[in-house]
């Protein structure tokens, strides 16, 4: 299947993008730090910092994120063990869930 051209998000979804760039770029302006150093410890490009900042839809989440922890801001919790604690809380959660919630692509054999 050819990946579209054009993707529509929720407007919950593109405010909460717009949201987390604004508050990366305040961040990074706050601890003095340009686009390039900032690129530059993360990893990435230039543009890539200013599409994060600019709350675009199509960038990469790794990225959002470790952007995020470099300038030092908090996605989800203050402290890193609560963070943990959360986390293996989801993982405990997500293992009593079935694997797969799709139905079988095999033929079945129905020749008696």
């Amino acid at each position: 299947m050819a990946k579209p051209k054009t993707r529509s998000y929720s407007r919950y979804a593109t405010q909460a993008a717009e949201l987390l760039g604004l508050t990366i770029h305040e961040a990074r302006i706050k601890r003095g730090l340009t686009v390039a150093e900032a690129a530059e410890r993360a990893g990435i490009s230039r543009g890539l910092v200013n599409r994060i900042e600019n709350g675009e839809m199509g960038c990469a989440i790794g990225a959002a994120f470790e952007l995020a922890a470099i300038v030092g801001v908090s996605l989800f919790d203050a402290e890193p063990t609560s963070l943990t604690r959360h986390l293996t809380n989801a993982r405990d959660k997500a293992s009593l869930l079935p694997k797969k919630a799709r139905k079988s692509t095999k033929a079945v054999k129905d020749d008696f």
